[in-house]
Formats: structure tokens, C-alpha cells, sequence
């Protein structure tokens, strides 16, 4: 397999399999544009890890799972390669689908589309809930309220006014609220899980996301409600943040891990 991204979970996915960490998974390389993206995850092992730098059709070529850790744009442009390629798509940047343009490509194969959820959970029986027996109406009312350290969520099209109010934070404020789509444009970072939750509800219009910036968060929390004929559903997800990149959860990489186990040896467990 190859992976797309040597960043905070990239980085830690690719130190993984390097070390032989996943039965049954060979890492054949890793597409990244900095050059010391191997040696700063690997050390030594880097010698024994190919480099392909931006040569993403040499390494769709040597692999038959590709794994994205690189944001929304290399899920949706080097993934959808990958899977007009026919290889399988292990997606971290699941925003990517907030486009149903790029939502509609990316699983129209023949290469299988697969998604690590990250930072949340619930998204299976949420799934088998909209369903419903078949019948639209399962879940009819879905909502994401995500609270995440204040400082982290800084944003670079921010003006200096909301930069400071995060910065100067004393107490919890709303940060954002609105759609999926809005929400993963406007913080691609942090919000990934709000298409999580519309892909297992099918509610991609109509899920309310909050994000509240909160000065002393030293976790990430994540609360998804949902309602519908089939119950009323609420779970709520408190994560360590990743200690490279705050505005992340320090299980997502484990997630992809988790996700490339599974396909590497599949077993009786749940996914």
C-alpha cells in the first residue's frame, strides 16, 4: 500500500507500517512534497521506505490500497486517480464528500471507496437506524456539536477581529453553526467528522453542525444527536488531541491503523 501525507496522522499511519506494526500489510511507499517528510518520521527506517515525492502514478502502481492523509483536495483529486485507477481508498479527509460532485466520483469505482471515521463512533447503528426497514424517515434530525480548544481553530481567511476573540478567550462561545458543507469549508481541519455523520444519515442538507471554541478544552469532544422513527440516538466522544496538531484528535491515526488491519486481515470483528 501507499500512503498520500507524511503530516501529523500521515506520519504516524506511515512510522507504523514501516515498523512491520500491521500483519499483513507492506508499505510500498509514500507520496509527500517535503523532501525530510521520511527521515523526520521514520529515523533510520526511512532508508528502507521508497520516496516516490510527487509521483502519485508510480505509487498507485506498486500498491493495491492507497491511504489519504492529506486533506480534502488530496482526497478528491489524487483519491479519485486511485480509484480510477481500481485500487481501494482508505479516505482520513472525509470533508472531500461535503461535494457531491466529488461525493458521486469517488465511489463510482471500479476502485472501492473506504472511510476511517476517526474521531467518532456510533456511525454504524446510525446507519442501520436511517434505514429504517427500508423506509425513508429512519432518522429524520441529525446534529454535530464539536468543542475543541479555542486557540487551535484559528483559521487563515479569519479577520484579526475573530483571531482575537479566540485568542482572548475567557469562556465557551459558539463558533460556527450551520450545514456540513459550510462547516468543512470554512474549518477542513476540524470538522471532517460532520461528513462522517451525514454519510452514515444520508442527512447531508439538513445536519445542524456546531463548533464551540472553548479556552480551557484540554480534549476534543464530540456530541452527534439523531432522531427519526427508528429512536433517538446521542453519543458523546471526549478525545486526547494529537500532540502535533491540536486542532486533531489523537485517535484518528488509530483509526486508519485500525481501518488498514481490518482490510489487511479480515476477522469477526466489528468495523
Amino acid at each position: 500500500m501507499a500512503v498520500i501525507g507524511s503530516g501529523a496522522i500521515g506520519a504516524r499511519v506511515i512510522a507504523a507500517l514501516a515498523a512491520g506494526g500491521i500483519d499483513g500489510a507492506v508499505l510500498a511507499g509514500v507520496v509527500t512534497r517535503r523532501p525530510t517528510a521520511l527521515a523526520e518520521a521514520l529515523g533510520a527506517l526511512a532508508e528502507d521506505v521508497t520516496d516516490f515525492g510527487d509521483d502519485l502514478s508510480g505509487a498507485i502502481a506498486a500498491s493495491d490500497l492507497v491511504v489519504e492523509c492529506a486533506g480534502i483536495a488530496a482526497a478528491r483529486d489524487a483519491g479519485l486517480t486511485a480509484i480510477v485507477a481500481g485500487r481501494d481508498l482508505l479516505v482520513v479527509s472525509i470533508g472531500a464528500l461535503a461535494d457531491p460532485h466529488a461525493r458521486a466520483a469517488l465511489t463510482a469505482g471500479p476502485g472501492v471507496l473506504r472511510l476511517a471515521t476517526g474521531a467518532v463512533g456510533g456511525l454504524d447503528l446510525l446507519g442501520a437506524a436511517a434505514r429504517h426497514g427500508g423506509i425513508p424517515g429512519g432518522i429524520t434530525q441529525a446534529s454535530l456539536t464539536s468543542t475543541k480548544q479555542a486557540a487551535a481553530l484559528v483559521q487563515p481567511w479569519m479577520a484579526d477581529a475573530e483571531v482575537a476573540r479566540l485568542s482572548d478567550a475567557t469562556a465557551p462561545f459558539v463558533l460556527f453553526e450551520g450545514t456540513v458543507s459550510d462547516a468543512v469549508d470554512r474549518f477542513p481541519g476540524s470538522l471532517n467528522v460532520a461528513c462522517a455523520l451525514a454519510h452514515a444519515t444520508g442527512l447531508w442538507e439538513d445536519t445542524v453542525v456546531r463548533l464551540v471554541a472553548d479556552p480551557a478544552a484540554e480534549r476534543t469532544t464530540h456530541e452527534i444527536a439523531a432522531s427519526g422513527a427508528a429512536g433517538d440516538y446521542r453519543f458523546v466522544m471526549t478525545n486526547a488531541v494529537s500532540d502535533v496538531n491540536p486542532a486533531s484528535s489523537a485517535v484518528v491515526a488509530e483509526s486508519v491503523l485500525r481501518g488498514i488491519a481490518e482490510l489487511a486481515r479480515p476477522s469477526a470483528s466489528f468495523a
